[in-house]
């Protein structure tokens, strides 16, 4: 996992060179969705490329780095700080710049993201649940934001409703995957959810989804799909061409909650999924949906 190595010092490099890498890259890692719709403007779509290829790096340093994870973050951050202040000898600083150029987009969403990764080296409970929305404040909103600076929103509204769906695909993936976390030795259902439902640790670890568990699993699914409610008001306040972009994620993360409540909320035994076919056939129904709206 190594970026191309930096051009030598007053090297410019090319923006053609740097979109068609972070293309390439965002093409080779999008494993759960299409990164970048066709129905986006053919004009946006490197933007997203390029702020993809930044988050998902940056997870990549959190999760899955060799060595100093911490320290490679710090180097990471200086990278970026060098970027605002115009240094990009790398392709993907070079494109993410020029995008950050283009729609002013502050610093404080890409530092608050590398700081999540931070926090994964530090934290692996969350006592309560002010505690992971604090956490989701960093890992996941930043990107929500990201994206309406590049869709040309800037106002509060938008970012808290944004903020919500956010929050939201967060908590949907934390609860599809809490044996898949307990494995890495992170858990994010929050310990006095734990508590309340009289559900032990090691009733996750030996996969048991017992009555407690269930009721516990039931209250946090219910959790995220407020959020999702809230948040579905942002479709109608973006262009229509990005219409569908926002909702497939809405979508997506209630996929799987839908899919966590027909296993009856055990996620122990086997890991909820949803099927490409499945994931197709969503974007299709509402490309043509969105198309008769329009």
């Amino acid at each position: 996992m190594v970026v191309k190595e930096a051009a030598p010092p007053g090297t410019v490099v090319p923006l053609r060179d740097a979109y068609g890498w972070c293309r390439e890259y965002a093409q080779a890692h999008q494993e759960n969705f299409t990164v970048v719709s066709w129905l986006l403007p053919k004009a946006i779509r490197p933007h997203f490329h390029s702020l993809y290829s930044f988050c998902r790096w940056t997870d990549d340093l959190g999760d899955e780095a060799e060595g100093d994870r911490l320290a490679l973050l710090d180097e990471w951050e200086r990278d970026l700080r060098d970027c605002y202040d115009g240094t990009r000898p790398k392709p993907l600083f070079a494109a993410l710049g020029h995008t950050i150029d283009r729609f002013d987009i502050p610093p404080e969403p890409f530092l608050r993201l590398i700081e999540a990764n931070r926090m994964d080296q530090r934290i692996t409970r969350f006592e309560t649940y002010a505690d992971l929305l604090h956490y989701g404040e960093h890992s996941a909103t930043p990107v929500g934001q990201m994206v309406l600076y590049v869709l040309g929103y800037r106002d509060e509204r938008r970012q808290r409703l944004s903020d919500a769906t956010c929050i939201g695909l967060q908590l949907a993936n934390f609860w599809q995957d809490v044996t898949v976390d307990w494995e890495k030795g992170r858990l994010y259902l929050p310990l006095e959810d734990l508590r309340r439902f009289g559900v032990a640790e090691e009733t996750i670890g030996a996969r048991v989804a017992t009555p407690e568990f269930r009721r516990l699993m039931h209250f946090e699914v219910e959790r995220a799909a407020a959020l999702f409610r809230e948040g579905r008001q942002l479709e109608r306040l973006v262009d229509r061409q990005a219409m569908l972009d926002v909702r497939l994620f809405r979508l997506g993360g209630e996929a799987v909650l839908e899919a966590i409540r027909r296993r009856y909320y055990d996620v122990l035994s086997e890991r909820p999924k949803i099927s490409k076919a499945k994931k197709a056939r969503m974007a299709l129904t509402n490309a043509v949906r969105l198309k008769a709206e329009i």
